[in-house]
């Protein structure tokens, strides 16, 4: 069976992106600062708009928008992944003493991806609310106001949410809401 993408030029997309055997690294803030230049890096020849991100210590979940005539996400999942893992191997390397540990190659990242295609405003509040609520869910914190890698803060300084959304309630999502 071949796996088919729905791609839709200046589409906005959910994506779950996932660490080779669920290893949890992806919080170690010099990781974070990894994963944000590999971001940085990408969006300078591939621009999109990040909706939406959580970053979790084995996946991450975002929402892009892509420009106009523009639909070529797997590309800058490519990229992005490709930059991450040059660089923690070379960030790997310089910790590790010995010259075989050294040329190791490590698989840092699952080969695929999930994207689901937002359909409407419904659905993009829907995956939204599950991006910011998403380390409650796993017992990382309380509240999504206790995440430190997370686009709830910069939602609730344009008044998108007060400061105390998800926190003290469980919010159940529907079944085709987030992918883990």
């Amino acid at each position: 069976m071949q796996y088919r993408r729905a791609t839709i030029a200046g589409g906005t997309y959910f994506f779950t992106v996932v660490t080779d055997n669920r290893k949890k690294f992806l919080c170690i803030p010099s990781y974070v600062v990894l994963l944000r230049d590999a971001f940085r890096d990408v969006m300078k020849q591939h621009p999109f708009i990040i909706d939406a991100c959580v970053v979790l210590p084995d996946h991450l979940h975002c929402i892009w928008t892509l420009p106009p005539e523009d639909s070529d996400f797997s590309t800058r999942w490519r990229l992005i992944k490709s930059y991450f893992s040059r660089k923690c191997d070379t960030l790997l390397a310089e910790n590790l003493s010995s010259s075989k540990q050294k040329k190791q190659e490590r698989a840092i990242w699952q080969r695929r991806f999930w994207e689901h295609l937002i359909k409407d405003e419904v659905d993009f509040k829907n995956h939204v609310e599950y991006i910011h609520y998403n380390p409650v869910k796993h017992g990382l914190v309380q509240a999504p106001k206790d995440w430190e890698y997370s686009s709830f803060h910069r939602a609730v300084r344009q008044g998108m949410y007060d400061v105390m959304w998800g926190a003290g309630e469980e919010i159940v999502f529907a079944a085709d809401i987030g992918k883990e």
